[in-house]
């Protein structure tokens, strides 16, 4: 829903936190879940949605016959749908994601084919009079263990300039703009925002990228340096954030000078707790119930100045401390944004919250997609409501935050 404050942001939740891998599973999530959060939250008016499609089902979507059912029922409904997590490629509930949920990256021509594909959709379902941009957003180029070398981003930044081609061709075939949104994560290509500024500078915001571009369009090198930045940019979740003990204020103000957009923000939190006392059992007794077998949990541990990274919970849970003195971990575990507290464990939505404040002050005009998709994997007592009323209440929390 656009929100009336200034920017008119969208804001939406992502529908990756209800099960379903197939078209006609997604449709079935549309029509049972996202109607009821409609009901509680903008009954009287256009309610846009955030929708995750798999690869199988952006290909049942794309027959013609069944994009024109969605049109006519998102027209009926009022509901529009203006962004699209094209993260996950294949499944993504109750099934082992863990590393998997990077493949295939950016290295592999089936991203490119399905990053166009989702493109090409939501070019379709933009709204007429919705005036500004369609989001993808996306795996930040691959999982770093297995992309180490130069050779690796270069691949990488090939394919991206060859997506923003696709891009451009779409926007004059159609009049949609669609942007593709990186995802910084723990454990990837791009995970800290210096990542992320570092790779777009030395493989995107370049003469050769631009050069690339225009071999592709046929515009001047200099029309595509524009382009570039025009359909690209970044999806800043806020778990990934303060896992990595970013700072808000100065994340923004780092990629504002980097002339990297943030295309898209998730709304999301994480889990903070502090170990090296006389607790630690019962924390990490608490923390053991979140090590499920389904999602990465990666673990960010500060002493002091100085970070230590654990790929998963298990393996945090299961390393010796370097010393017994304290110490914070964070940890990529997206948590309901109502709840601050989980048992002897805290929630990181103090970082969202003042990541909100500050896109609030400076009038944000882009994306706003709450996301919490392991709501299924949460330990039994931090999900006694509804997941319909769940939603409801992260979205009331994020409004309060933005003064809407």
């Amino acid at each position: 829903m656009k929100l009336a404050i200034p920017g008119e942001p969208h804001l939406t939740y992502c529908t990756n936190i209800h099960p379903g891998e197939t078209w006609p599973e997604v449709r079935a999530n549309l029509e049972r879940h996202v109607t009821s959060v409609k009901r509680a939250v903008a009954a009287d008016r256009s309610f846009g949605i955030g929708l995750r499609l798999s690869a199988a089902a952006a290909d049942a979507l794309a027959e013609p016959a069944e994009l024109a059912a969605l049109r006519n029922w998102l027209a009926a409904e009022g509901m529009y749908v203006f962004t699209v997590n094209g993260f996950p490629y294949g499944a993504f509930h109750g099934t082992r994601v863990k590393e998997r949920v990077y493949e295939p990256d950016w290295r592999d021509e089936r991203r490119v084919a399905y990053s166009d594909r989702l493109a090409t959709l939501l070019a379709a379902l933009l709204p007429e009079d919705h005036g500004r941009y369609g989001s993808v957003s996306t795996v930040p180029g691959a999982f770093r263990p297995s992309a180490p070398g130069a050779a690796d981003r270069a691949a990488i930044a090939d394919a991206l300039v060859r997506h923003v081609a696709r891009l451009v061709a779409l926007e004059a075939e159609t009049g949609r703009w669609v942007r593709l949104a990186l995802e910084p994560e723990p454990w990837c290509l791009l995970e800290t925002v210096e990542d992320a500024v570092g790779f777009f500078h030395a493989h995107l915001w370049t003469a050769a990228a631009a050069a690339r571009l225009a071999a592709h369009t046929g515009r001047t090198p200099a029309a595509s340096a524009d382009l570039l930045r025009r359909h690209l940019g970044l999806c800043f979740d806020a778990c990934h954030m303060a896992v990595e003990f970013a700072d808000p204020e100065a994340a923004i103000d780092r990629l504002r000078a980097a002339e990297i957009d943030l295309v898209k923000v998730q709304v999301s939190a994480g889990m903070t707790a502090t170990l090296g006392g006389d607790a630690d059992g019962a924390t990490r007794t608490a923390l053991a119930a979140f090590a499920d077998d389904i999602y990465l949990h990666q673990v960010v541990e500060r002493r002091g100045a100085e970070l230590r990274r654990f790929l998963d919970l298990p393996d945090a849970l299961a390393a010796p401390p370097a010393d017994p003195g304290p110490r914070e971990w964070r940890v990529h575990f997206h948590v309901p944004l109502f709840r601050e507290n989980l048992g002897v464990l805290r929630s990181t939505r103090a970082w969202a919250a003042a990541l909100l404040r500050r896109l609030a002050a400076d009038g944000y005009a882009g994306h706003l997609e709450i996301e919490t998709y392991t709501w299924d994997v949460l330990p039994p007592g931090f999900r006694d409501v509804s997941v319909a009323t769940a939603v409801a209440r992260e979205l009331c929390w994020t409004m309060d935050r933005l003064g809407a």
